[in-house]
């Protein structure tokens, strides 16, 4: 995989750089919640554009289908790009339209532009491959060479991240370099004790990456709305907890692994739990209450782990060398739930472990907590891609970048 120093020291000046980022920002009503991405992608456009290429910058925003939607329009995070470069960045209002074309062909070196949202266009996330090719080849026509540094998207088979490499002469940024050199350190390269902390809504979006690390962690610490799975899984009431039925047997199953290979699966033993899920914005219900895992009340739903899980689970951290995170152990959104999760990430920062955030979620509870991103080892801006990662699959956009 040809890096962007190697690029750099062939020459991009006057040249168009297709960047391939991950711009994919929480909206408020048009307005920037976290501009994490863009501040992990801008050092790749910033040294792209000191050496006088003229850079093309491109990427998705939110789930449009295919068609133009102004609530998932790119304009905010090219202005945010420019706020951060210090330099205007040009945007165009369509993808591979006149206002593409118009926009790349004034374009100076050194000058950075911003295409809108590409699944404005179908053939982005089309799954026929024609139909891909044919947005592939239009998206070529706006450049000389190919640069991936959307991490966050390398696990689509989409135009702009399989096909394109393909078209043009490429190379990874710098983003993409660090975060496949983080998950060598989390697969190939593992310092022990090596603890796993995964949460998150369900456990079926976790599946495939526990039988994975099975094998691998020394221990997983379960959290989020995928304990509940667990926990009745073990013969406990959960309430109206949200629960999985129909993953009951395989957890089950991965309980007996995880005991036959010696890994240490642990599970919360208090939870905090209401008879309703909390509006965010307000204070939580009154009947409010911290309970042992294996007693929630028939008619009260899990929504944080609690202050006896929270102290297990710092201690099962504190003498790790490695610690992977991805998904938050409480609806983080709300203060009263936020406990759990800020104490998952306080454990991090007090560890003198290698520790990596996994992005999405994670991600986006470590910044809106007030936690210094600093304090972590990495914090990774593709919670998808890095689970895929870490269950081994090949990547579309990491193969891409290799052929």
């Amino acid at each position: 995989m040809k890096t962007i120093d190697e690029l750099l020291a062939e020459g991009v000046k006057g040249k168009r750089v297709f960047v391939r980022a991950d711009l994919n920002v929480p909206l408020a009503e048009g307005t920037i919640t976290d501009d994490g991405r863009i501040r992990a992608v801008q050092p790749t456009i910033a040294k792209l554009a000191e050496a006088g290429a003229r850079v093309v910058v491109a990427s998705h925003l939110g789930r449009p289908k295919g068609a133009p939607e102004p609530a998932f329009s790119l304009a905010p995070a090219a202005a945010r790009l420019g706020e951060l470069l210090g330099a205007d960045v040009a945007f165009a209002t369509d993808t591979v339209g006149s206002s593409a074309k118009e926009t790349v062909a004034a374009l100076t070196d050194g000058q950075v532009a911003v295409i809108e949202n590409l699944r404005f266009n179908a053939g982005e996330t089309s799954k026929d491959d024609a139909e891909r090719g044919a947005f592939a080849d239009q998206l070529a026509e706006l450049a000389d060479i190919y640069v991936g540094d959307g991490f966050g998207a390398v696990h689509r088979k989409h135009a702009s991240v399989f096909d394109l490499p393909a078209r043009l002469p490429h190379a990874a940024g710098q983003l993409i370099a660090t975060e496949v050199g983080v998950l060598k350190k989390l697969t190939d390269e593992v310092k022990r004790p090596y603890v796993v902390v995964l949460g998150g809504a369900k456990v079926s979006d976790k599946l495939a990456v526990i039988d994975e690390l099975l094998g691998k962690a020394d221990r997983l610490l379960i959290g989020g709305g995928m304990a509940y799975t667990f926990l009745y899984a073990k013969g406990h009431e959960v309430g109206v907890s949200l629960l999985q039925k129909d993953q009951v047997e395989k957890v089950k199953e991965y309980m007996a692994r995880a005991e036959s290979t010696g890994v240490e699966l642990v599970l919360p033993v208090d939870i905090l739990a209401s008879s309703e899920f909390p509006d965010l914005k307000t204070k939580a219900p009154a009947d409010h209450i911290t309970v042992d895992a294996d007693k929630i009340p028939a008619d009260k739903e899990g929504l944080d782990i609690g202050p006896k899980t929270r102290e297990l689970y710092a201690s099962k951290i504190a003498d790790a060398a490695t610690v992977f995170w991805n998904g938050p152990l409480g609806v983080f959104e709300h203060p009263d739930y936020a406990g759990g999760t800020r104490a998952i990430a306080q454990a991090l920062v007090d560890s003198d472990a290698f520790t990596v955030v996994g992005g999405g979620d994670s991600a986006a509870a470590v910044r809106t907590l007030g936690f210094d991103e600093n304090a972590f080892g990495h914090i990774s801006t593709g919670g998808g891609a890095s689970l895929e990662y870490l269950e081994g699959k090949t990547l579309p956009g990491l193969a891409a970048l290799e052929g």
